[in-house]
């Protein structure tokens, strides 16, 4: 008997979790090993050497908890839960947000337009994958990654598309555009905390990218630390209610 091939080894939730692994094992690794530090000013028709919608770069260290907990999501959902339908549910989209972002980093430094285009896609899957998961299903190991990882994409999404859209001289300036994004990462957070019935994680990673670039426009332009602390703030309200309702 022992020789019989464990069923589970062939499962279709086994294989995908082998895939759930993979992906965030290449996300981690090529994103470490690219080197990133903004979109290159020069490649913009208007340089963007400070954009006010930047974070301050401690918050870019975000990343290292979330990559830890994507890991963690993959090896025990790989080991544990390959067949749960529960946990089934947001590998697909998953997947395909960690496969876009492997290469994000690479992208980015030759291509802002790209790269935007791409942290949308992965935003949208990622929040695809958070939103199929149930709220107290393994909440620390199964929801809790997703939603850091959704949350920190909502605003650096907006936050690139300020950018390269002041970059490319597309509209207003860059700090209306700051003002444009802000607004729209914290209407979209609230919409999305809404919905998740409580599930902190999201919004503190939310308000860790707002309140990152707050502090990156301290002594510059008050106006543009009022609002993120604000729509912090919002999004703070957001999950008071979403869990007060679950």
């Amino acid at each position: 008997m022992s020789d019989l091939p464990d069923p589970r080894s062939e499962s279709p939730g086994h294989m995908k979790s082998i895939l759930v692994v993979t992906a965030a094992v290449a996300f981690a690794v090529i994103t470490f090993s690219v080197p990133f530090s903004g979109f290159d000013p020069s490649v913009f028709p208007v340089p963007q050497a400070d954009p006010p919608v930047q974070p301050a770069g401690y918050a870019f260290a975000i990343w290292g908890v979330i990559f830890l907990g994507l890991l963690a999501h993959a090896l025990f959902g790989l080991v544990k839960r390959s067949d749960d339908t529960h946990w089934d549910a947001p590998r697909w989209p998953l997947i395909v947000s960690m496969v876009l972002g492997t290469p994000w980093t690479a992208v980015a430094n030759f291509s802002p337009v790209w790269a935007t285009i791409l942290i949308f896609a992965m935003l949208v899957t990622a929040l695809a994958a958070l939103l199929s998961t149930l709220s107290r299903y393994d909440r620390w190991l199964l929801r809790a990654p997703l939603a850091l990882y959704a949350g920190w994409l909502t605003v650096a999404s907006f936050a690139g598309l300020a950018v390269v859209c002041a970059g490319y001289a597309i509209g207003p300036n860059a700090t209306v555009w700051a003002w444009i994004a802000l607004l729209a990462a914290g209407g979209l957070a609230i919409w999305v905390q809404l919905r998740l019935d409580g599930t902190p994680e999201y919004a503190l990673a939310v308000a860790w990218g707002l309140l990152g670039v707050a502090a990156a426009n301290i002594g510059r332009d008050w106006g543009l630390v009022a609002l993120p602390v604000l729509l912090s703030l919002a999004v703070g309200v957001a999950w008071n209610v979403s869990r007060q309702s679950d």
